[in-house]
Formats: C-alpha cells, structure tokens, sequence
C-alpha cells in the first residue's frame, strides 16, 4: 500500500487528481447538513497581535492572503528560472508563449465584458477567465504520458508561467485599493533590504525569509494584495550556484513545490470551491456572470492563443517549435482554459465571500474549467501519436 501511495504521488497528474477530489469533497459539504460546519471553518477568527501591530481575519483570508503567498512565491522562483535559464531565456524562445499568453488573456477577458459590460458589480471580475491553473493544465498533459511531445510540454509550460506572471500584474494594477503610504514605505524598504542581500551575495534562506516575513505584512496592511510579497521575495532570491553547487532559489523552489501541490493548493481548493447550490436554479446558472466566466475559459482561452499565435507566426515575430502541429497547440490552448485555481483567486478578490455573485463566479469558473480540461484532453489523446508498442 506504501508503495502504491508513493508511486501514486510521484506522478505528474497526482496533483490535478487530488485538486479534483477535493472539489468535490467541498461541493458535497457545502451542499449538505454539515455545510453549517463548512462555514463555520471558513469565518473562523484568526488573530496574530504584537504590540501595535494586529491582523485579525477570518480563515478564509488567512488561506487566500497567506498560504497563496507562498503559491505566487513558487509563482515568481519558476518565472525567473525559466527567463534567466529556461524557455523565456532568449526572445527567439519566448516570443510565442509571450505573444499567445497575452492573447490568451486580453480575448476571454473581451469574451467576459461582452456579457456583464453594463454591470456594475460583475464587471469587476473582468479578470477572471484570463488566468491558466498550471497545476491542473500539467496535470492533465501528464494523463497522456509518453504522447507528449518535450516541446509541448516546454510550451504550455511557458505560456502558463507568462500567463500568471500577466495576472499577477492585473492584480497589482486593478485588484489593490485603499493604499496606505506608511506601509508601502515599510515595502519598499523591506524590498531594499532584499535587493542588498541579493547584491551583496547573501546565499543563506534565513535573513530573506525573515525580512520576506515583514514584507508580507507590509503589504497585507498597505492595501496592495499580500501575495505579491512572494513574488517580490521570490525575484530577489539569488540563482546562480555556489562553489558548492548550492543555489538558493532552486533549493526553495525544489522544497516548495511537494507542499504546494499537496497542502496550499488543495487546502485553497477545499475553501474556495464550496458552492452552495441553495436556491440556484438553471436561470441563474445561464445567467451573464457565471457564462461569461464559462465561455471566457472555454473558447476565449483557445481563441485569444491560437489568433495571436498564428499572427506572430504570420508576421514572422515567432515560430512553430519543432515537430508540433497546430492542432496540438490548439489542444494546449483549450487546457489553459483550465483556470481553476488562479480563476478562484481572482473571484476572490473581485467578490466579498456571501455575495451571490461570489457564488456565480465559482460555478462559472468550475463549469468552464471542467469544459476546457475534457476538450483539451481529448483533442490531444486524437490528434497526437500514438505510443510505441514493444515486440
């Protein structure tokens, strides 16, 4: 049984077949006699005071502002990996993930005003469908194995990164508010203390995390959403290697990530895809908000991917990498509709929990998420070879 477990988690898609189980476990509980406990979970009150200094929120937020900092931290160590050494490296290698990413999120997001334009409220969660959920897109890739040619892989990859990378700027721009001067000056001299560690040649994680530590706080009480600290401590942590071959970034990413996978993104799951049905009928399911999440992930995604790639090919701004067809990156395309767990986020900060449209919005995400991931799976399980059969 050990085995089995072990065998079971080292693989690609474990961490899109437990986010998927743990979806369904919070649909069940929030639609059933405990969903009162459910509740109860997410309003838990949580307080950390030092002196002056109090944050005291519900447990919900603890999940949204805290442990997703350490997700977008994970976020930021993989974007300066793959510009410093990977696939964004040079413009040549990342003029078409960069170019179909930023299709990618301009479409849905037109895909998404199209239908709540002339709503006040709904228009805020513009953002919604622009985002991919890497985590599930891989997941999903992986369910097809050998099939998956290294430059599909290396592609959605890339255009994922981008794609978070572009959202994690839309929430700088247009999800922050109420700033407050005091603690933005406090940021920005923790991010000084950063940069000097990193310029002085500082390879120990201890004094970044502790200043990281104040850097989160800063920017939780500044109004600017608190997991861009993560991105910021995470951009500032130094890459290269040692003359013992110990890179500090890659080490944290390398940890990071089994706990991600395994803790902070279902632990997120499990809080914020908890619909509640009560009431709910088809009318307010094939209502503006939840369809034009639905539809923005299902044809904005692959629309917006496919029409700005074909016109950077076109214009010979890129190239189709090697060996691909464009009906693969078509089936990548459908699998960055897939925006789950950054869709999720976004909603949260687009609705206040309890909100009917909060409710909307997730249904809208899981609808067009569950949609995107079976069309994209299924045109890659056609269209590429098929695996070699051993004599």
């Amino acid at each position: 049984m050990k085995q089995r477990i072990k065998q079971f988690l080292s693989q690609d898609s474990a961490g899109g077949i437990i986010l998927m189980m743990v979806v369904a476990i919070a649909m069940v509980l929030a639609n059933s006699p405990l969903s009162g406990l459910y509740d109860a979970f997410l309003n838990t009150p949580v307080q950390m005071r030092i002196g002056t200094l109090d944050i005291d929120k519900p447990m919900l937020l603890w999940i949204n502002d805290g442990l997703m900092a350490l997700f977008f931290m994970l976020i930021g160590l993989e974007v300066k990996r793959e510009l410093l050494q990977g696939a964004l490296s040079s413009p040549s290698k990342a003029a078409l993930p960069t170019i179909a990413a930023i299709g990618g999120l301009l479409v849905p997001a037109a895909v998404f005003l199209v239908f709540n334009m002339g709503d006040d409220i709904a228009r805020v969660g513009w953002a919604i469908p622009a985002a991919t959920d890497i985590a599930f897109a891989l997941g999903i890739l992986a369910l097809l194995g050998s099939r998956v040619p290294v430059a599909l892989k290396v592609f959605l990859l890339a255009l994922a990164i981008i794609d978070d990378l572009l959202v994690i700027m839309i929430i700088a721009l247009f999800y922050s508010d109420n700033l407050s001067l005091s603690a933005l000056a406090v940021s920005a001299l923790a991010t000084a203390a950063l940069v000097g560690l990193n310029r002085r040649g500082e390879r120990a994680l201890l004094p970044y995390m502790l200043i990281g530590v104040v850097l989160w706080v800063a920017v939780l009480k500044s109004g600017v959403h608190a997991t861009l600290a993560g991105v910021i401590l995470a951009f500032t942590l130094p890459l290269g290697k040692d003359d013992k071959g110990h890179c500090p970034s890659n080490h944290l990413e390398h940890a990071l990530h089994p706990w991600s996978t395994f803790l902070i993104l279902p632990v997120f799951a499990f809080a914020n895809a908890g619909v509640s049905l009560s009431g709910m009928g088809l009318a307010d399911v094939a209502s503006p908000l939840p369809i034009g999440i639905a539809l923005g992930l299902l044809l904005g995604k692959p629309v917006g991917i496919m029409l700005f790639s074909a016109v950077a090919v076109a214009l010979r701004m890129a190239s189709l990498p090697e060996g691909l067809r464009w009906v693969h990156l078509l089936g990548v395309a459908f699998l960055c509709g897939v925006g789950f767990t950054m869709a999720m986020f976004v909603s949260s900060l687009s609705f206040e929990a309890g909100l009917v449209e909060a409710d909307l919005a997730r249904m809208g995400i899981l609808i067009g998420s569950a949609a995107a991931a079976i069309a994209g799976y299924l045109m890659l399980k056609r269209t590429l070879p098929a695996p070699a059969v051993s004599s």
